[in-house]
Parts: structure tokens; C-alpha cells; sequence
């Protein structure tokens, strides 16, 4: 049986799920602490998606999508341009590459089957590598991004020679009001939390971000290293935590919210008992 937690406090900078994974730490015996540390936002992308739409009516392109959430506000977007069938028709011509299975799943709801789908654990380095088995050079590559701008990504399409065209419908920025993560980022300095969870890499930026404008970065970084257990769901989200000064102590085997959690309890748990 997994040992349990005794009231320790991790910090979830989560807000769209956040009840899901407080229910999963309350029931290993932890107190979680929810603090929303990104918003997404939509960004307003008709002239760009009418901009490629031009370009991939004449030849052929490949859509690579790192996420479902891409997958749907490509659609949405087409349509909202009376452009469906002309997206529907470039996506079978030139066919798409999904990171992950919930962008699999997207693209099957409109009635499409992806022509590559990247390994588990799928990072970037698994979609770099799915899209090396591929012959785009000098080819056009629609990049669907979530979030952000995937600089790996868009360097590897580069360097391979290939016709870029990005996209991002949704960013990731600050909350309206980073009060609640700057009080997290105190406490964090203080020692209050036994544990971290990160999900996304712009938690991460956005934390340090807040911690740096109180001046408390350097504090923030020590205590991520030394006195907190520090969790990543998957590894393009540790490789930015590195990146950070921060290393974390915990991945997954796989790149799900449930199993990092699960992770970082036996963690926690291991760590009281030695």
C-alpha cells in the first residue's frame, strides 16, 4: 500500500483542473494549495490563418500540432472564415503529424487520421525525431503552436530546410492579478511548502518571473533546490526547470498530471521515511 502523506503542503500552480489534482493530493493525506500561475488567452489569428490558407491551397503542406487544444481553434478559426473545406482539403493533401494523443483525437473528431504520431512520452525531441522519418525539405510545415512559440521546434524545421509557417491561437501569459502567485512565491522562499507541481513550462517562467519583481528569485531558485520537492509532468517541462537552476526531482515514466502526482507523493513520502 502507498504510504501516505502527513499534512504536507504542495503548492499546484494550476487553475483549469486544479479540484481534480486537490482531491488526488487530499486523499493521499496532503493539504493542497492551488495557485493559478498562467491564463490562456486567444489571440486574434484570421488574417494569418487567411494568409496561409492562400498558400497551402496551391501546394502541399504538412500540419504538425502539439496539442488538441491547437487542433480545435484551427478548425474554429476556418470556419469562422467560411474556410472549412479548404483547411479539410490541405490537411488530406498534405497530411499532419500530432505530438501527442489528445491532438490525435481531435483530428479524428473532424474526421481526419494524422499521416505520423510522435512516441511516448512525446516531447519535442519525440516529435523532432516522428518528423525526421519525413522527406520536407523545401516543403512548406504549418507549426500549430499552444501556448507559446516552440523555439526547439521551429530551429529543427529550420535546419532541416523546410518553408515555416506558424500559428498560435492561445498564449500563455501572467493572471490579471499575480497576487496569489506572488504570495506562493514568498512562501516558497519561507519554506512553507513540502512540494511543487508544474505542469506547463510557463508556470515555471511565470513563478520566477513574479519572484523576480519582489526580488526574491535567487530565494525562490534556493528553495526549489534545497528545501521543496520539485515535479514535472513530462520532460520538456524539466528541461526548461533545468534550464531555470531549477532540476527537478521528480518526472513520470509518462507525461500525465495523475502520474507525476502519484510520483511526487511516494517522493514525499520516501523522503520523511529516511
Amino acid at each position: 500500500m502507498r504510504p501516505g502523506l502527513r499534512g504536507e503542503r504542495i503548492v499546484l500552480f494550476e487553475s483549469s483542473i486544479a479540484e481534480e489534482h486537490s482531491d488526488l493530493v487530499r486523499r493521499s493525506g496532503g493539504v493542497p494549495v492551488c495557485v493559478p500561475a498562467v491564463v490562456e488567452r486567444r489571440r486574434r489569428s484570421g488574417h494569418e490563418l487567411a494568409a496561409l490558407l492562400d498558400v497551402v491551397s496551391t501546394e502541399p503542406a504538412v500540419f504538425v500540432f502539439s496539442s488538441a487544444v491547437g487542433v480545435r481553434a484551427l478548425f474554429d478559426e476556418a470556419r469562422g472564415l467560411n474556410r472549412g473545406p479548404e483547411l479539410l482539403e490541405a490537411l488530406q493533401r498534405g497530411g499532419s503529424v500530432c505530438r501527442g494523443p489528445r491532438a490525435v483525437a481531435a483530428l479524428y473528431r473532424e474526421g481526419l487520421f494524422p499521416s505520423l504520431k510522435a512516441r511516448a512520452p512525446y516531447s519535442t525531441g519525440d516529435l523532432i525525431q516522428a518528423l525526421g522519418t519525413l522527406a520536407i525539405e523545401g516543403l512548406p510545415v504549418v507549426l500549430v503552436h499552444h501556448g507559446e512559440r516552440n523555439v526547439r521546434l521551429v530551429d529543427a524545421m529550420a535546419a532541416r530546410g523546410t518553408v515555416l509557417l506558424e500559428l498560435l491561437f492561445d498564449a500563455w501569459e501572467l493572471p490579471a492579478d499575480p497576487a496569489p502567485l506572488t504570495r506562493a512565491a514568498l512562501r516558497l522562499a519561507d519554506g512553507d511548502f513540502a512540494a511543487a507541481a508544474f505542469t506547463t513550462q510557463a508556470q515555471a517562467r511565470n513563478l520566477l518571473t513574479v519572484a523576480a519583481r519582489i526580488g526574491r528569485r535567487e530565494e525562490v531558485i534556493a528553495a526549489l533546490r534545497s528545501k521543496v520537492v520539485v515535479a514535472a509532468v513530462g520532460p520538456s517541462c524539466a528541461r526548461v526547470l533545468d534550464s531555470l537552476g531549477v532540476p527537478p526531482h521528480v518526472v513520470p515514466h509518462a507525461p500525465r498530471r495523475g502520474a507525476m502526482l502519484e510520483a511526487l507523493v511516494d517522493r514525499l513520502a520516501a523522503r520523511r521515511a529516511a
